[in-house]
């Protein structure tokens, strides 16, 4: 007869059978729970990819407390908002897709003199920030309004960080596009959609855990000295590339990048007490699923899918979590109206989203 062993006594989510073949996508439990005392009323910012989208929106759907220090302005709708990159993330940073973009929102909210470093990109006399090509549709008039507003969305940036209790950053990618000169990243390929590509000029990167490793180490200690209770919760989206540059087929890019970065978000969580680690890529594209939370173009994520990661994340803040109001709200209001908008948004897959110019670019 076999002897004692460290498996004997281990609870049942240590066992697959028990915790997930059996359990299947909607009875999966006990995946995570918050390391710290935080709730939804705990003060909230996002960042990140376009994954980062959800939570935010989940947030201000259960009247959580979701941090926006660059709001539209006046009366505007919720498309023409969106259209112009407002109530997107918790300031009008755009997406942010890697780690070293992160580190550099961060170094400018501490050297604000650094923004007059940033290039800012002409075509056909309307001008862009390179951190943020598509933030107005039709561009700037000048440079000097380019710069102005990078600047308001840099200050905005660091007020979130001192105000909330919790930055959320959904890493995306490990690919990127740098200056070959100054070394400054760029949000996307410079010619993709604003600016012009220069093969001299303009180098391709695909970071390494190692080199993704530093650049959040430098972001974390940014974040830190600006807030210095802040704490990190990290997630992966679970969104494939669009495309890829690296020279591979795009699925073995996609599983790179999200391996790579699912490795670092987890050997940070352990190793930092104010980071913490939330498995919604796990939720999206684990085996119980069978892919069956992803459109027919097997990029985008449905509402199923967005719904059981929101369970998830809610559940494991360990506190009683309202419902979003559409899901039970008896009759019309203001309020409910808005979290209608919410929801329809959410069930549209209406996210903003850069990347995905790449592939509208490659089929037009």
């Amino acid at each position: 007869m076999a002897g004692d062993n460290p498996y004997q006594n281990l609870p049942e989510r240590a066992f697959w059978r028990k915790s997930v073949a059996e359990k299947g996508v909607y009875g999966l439990a006990d995946l995570w729970t918050s390391k710290w005392n935080i709730t939804p009323n705990s003060a909230f910012a996002t960042y990140g990819s376009c994954f980062a989208q959800h939570i935010s929106r989940a947030l201000l759907a259960r009247d959580g407390n979701w941090v926006n220090e660059e709001p539209a302005p006046g009366d505007a709708s919720e498309a023409l908002a969106k259209r112009y990159n407002y109530n997107v993330f918790s300031s009008r940073t755009a997406n942010i897709y890697t780690a070293k973009q992160l580190f550099t929102w961060l170094n400018l909210a501490e050297n604000e003199d650094k923004i007059q470093d940033i290039e800012i990109w002409e075509n056909d006399g309307r001008f862009r920030d390179s951190l943020r090509p598509m933030i107005e549709p039709n561009g700037f008039g000048s440079e000097d309004e380019a710069r102005l507003s990078l600047q308001s969305t840099v200050r905005a940036f660091r007020r979130t960080v001192q105000k909330s209790d919790v930055f959320v950053f959904t890493m995306g990618l490990t690919e990127g596009w740098e200056n070959s000169q100054t070394g400054q990243v760029y949000a996307m390929c410079p010619g993709t959609n604003a600016g012009t590509y220069d093969p001299n000029l303009h180098v391709f990167k695909n970071y390494t855990f190692q080199q993704n490793d530093r650049a959040l180490a430098r972001a974390l200690n940014a974040l830190r000295r600006i807030n210095p209770k802040i704490r990190v919760l990290l997630t992966v989206s679970p969104v494939p590339l669009t495309a890829t540059a690296s020279g591979q087929h795009v699925l073995l890019a996609t599983q790179y990048s999200k391996s790579v970065l699912r490795a670092l978000a987890g050997q940070v969580a352990s190793q930092v007490p104010y980071v913490d680690y939330f498995p919604s890529y796990e939720l999206i594209v684990g085996a119980p699923t069978r892919s069956a939370f992803f459109a027919p173009n097997l990029r985008s994520v449905e509402l199923p899918g967005v719904d059981v990661v929101m369970k998830h994340f809610f559940n494991g803040l360990g506190s009683e979590t309202p419902k979003a109001k559409v899901e039970n709200a008896p009759k019309k209001s203001p309020t409910d109206a808005r979290s209608k908008e919410l929801q329809d948004a959410l069930e549209k897959e209406d996210l903003v989203c850069e990347e995905m110019i790449l592939e509208q670019q490659n089929n037009g």
